[in-house]
């Protein structure tokens, strides 16, 4: 939904809103129709932004439609409720990951020591739950992702690249089931009608689970999954890459809402 000014693609004569800022320089930009659209969205829709990103990284988002009553970080690993990590899912989230395999400084010791500064530029623990490089794309050694990847498989992680990122993540922690633990809660406090649909957005190989999940959902045609060819039978992919596309998913679940139903 949001977009740095490198990930743009053809939207430079486009109004933007800058949404995120990092260290007081603008960061992260969506259309001004799109962010207008966004604050419409949360009015028919019980909208929850869900990332990749650590709870530090999302608090920096002024995503139009706040203040949420629930948010999703770190890939699934926190559900934040107004604002605040629930410490039992969390709880839970790390007892799982636990009894799946491998621990984080099992997995972080024998990343190190599969990468270089030739092509590695950053280092990362998210949330004490999970890791991830930045890098240099055309660097990436052949053969690198695929062979940590199948590592990674047999101890209960996975690892994905969504461009400069690769991720090494958790088989536990995973979007769609927290989607589904928060969809559970509002659906037993009345605030979400029993058999609402869900709908869901996102473009990297870490959101297919949660794509194929949602009753219904849309991608952009750009990102990982694009580059995967990845599809579902649920799934539709917007005519516009970059930032437009994020404009255009904004109108896609606007028009799939409850309101326009009506």
């Amino acid at each position: 939904m949001i977009y740095s000014r490198n990930a743009m693609s053809g939207g430079d004569e486009v109004p933007t809103v800058c949404v995120e800022h990092l260290e007081g320089a603008p960061l992260s930009f969506m259309t001004t129709a799109a962010a207008l659209r966004m604050q419409t969205l949360t009015e028919p829709a019980a909208v929850v932004p869900t990332t990749t990103r650590t709870i530090k990284q999302f608090n920096r988002i002024q995503l139009p439609g706040a203040p949420w009553r629930y948010a999703i970080t770190s890939n699934g690993g926190n559900i934040l409720v107004d604002g605040v990590p629930d410490m039992s899912w969390r709880i839970d989230l790390d007892a799982k990951v636990r009894a799946g395999g491998a621990t984080l400084s099992e997995v972080s010791a024998e990343l190190r020591s599969r990468i270089d500064d030739s092509w590695v530029t950053k280092f990362r623990i998210a949330d004490h739950l999970f890791a991830y490089l930045v890098v240099k794309p055309k660097a990436v050694p052949d053969g690198f992702l695929a062979e940590w990847d199948a590592w990674c498989r047999t101890r209960g992680w996975s690892a994905s690249q969504q461009g400069r990122k690769i991720y090494t993540m958790p088989l536990a922690v995973c979007k769609s089931i927290a989607v589904a633990e928060v969809r559970r809660r509002l659906t037993e406090s009345g605030e979400l009608v029993t058999g609402a649909r869900t709908l869901a957005a996102g473009d990297g190989a870490l959101d297919a689970e949660m794509l194929r999940a949602a009753d219904s959902a849309i991608r952009p045609r750009h990102g990982e999954l694009e580059q995967l060819n990845w599809t579902s039978p649920n799934l539709t992919i917007t005519q516009a890459s970059g930032i437009m596309a994020g404009e255009e998913i904004i109108d896609w679940l606007l028009r799939a809402s409850p309101a326009h139903e009506d």
